[in-house]
């Protein structure tokens, strides 16, 4: 299988008071360098993130990108991904950066593309009430880029739902932990996340 990541690492994380929360760390692992090796260990030959670049253990050899204008939302993002990474590969890994279990999360979906018929366009994770999470998902790269193509402005303040909405996408309910992200201090509390107060660097 031939893939290649997008990891949204942007964001103003206006409810964590404008922290970097990509740098908390779990097991002493930031949550970006989990979503890196996450990708890595999904088989991903191009890794591309989105957001203010970082300097972690993992981020050596990954290419940083910023939608322009900056925080204007995940899908700028990912049509910002696509203009400057690699577009050549059967399948692409969506990953967002808050993730706290995105190792699970990139090992469902890969499995998941083996069994998908070639009708459909990819597959996301969705919460056990099978609600979509879009920024989690593995979609077939030529597909993804004609939808980028498409969006009015480059996808600027755009959701990925209007990004991904005439694809063919399946959804697979996965366990609540494994689509977890954190948004609040009390995401934070919960998942006992190390922290790092640092401010976006934007």
């Amino acid at each position: 299988m031939n893939i290649n990541a997008i990891l949204l690492a942007g964001g103003r994380a206006a409810r964590l008071d404008g922290a970097v929360k990509q740098l908390f760390a779990r097991d002493g692992q930031t949550l970006l360098d989990r979503a890196i090796a996450a990708a890595r260990a999904a088989g991903c030959e191009s890794i591309t993130a989105v957001g203010p670049e970082l300097s972690t253990d993992e981020a050596v050899g990954i290419t940083w990108v910023r939608e322009d204008p900056p925080f204007t939302g995940p899908a700028a993002a990912t049509v910002a991904a696509l203009a400057a990474g690699t577009t050549d590969s059967e399948w692409t890994l969506i990953l967002a950066c808050d993730l706290l279990e995105a190792h699970a999360a990139g090992a469902m979906l890969t499995d998941a593309i083996a069994l998908l018929p070639g009708d459909t366009d990819g597959v996301c994770l969705g919460d056990t009430a099978s609600r979509p999470q879009w920024m989690i998902g593995a979609y077939r790269t030529p597909a993804l880029v004609a939808a980028a193509s498409a969006l009015p402005d480059a996808g600027r303040n755009a959701s990925m739902r209007a990004l991904l909405d005439d694809l063919a996408i399946a959804v697979i309910a996965a366990p609540d932990h494994v689509v977890a992200d954190v948004d609040t201090w009390q995401d934070v509390e919960t998942a006992q996340l190390q922290v790092d107060t640092r401010e976006d660097p934007s």
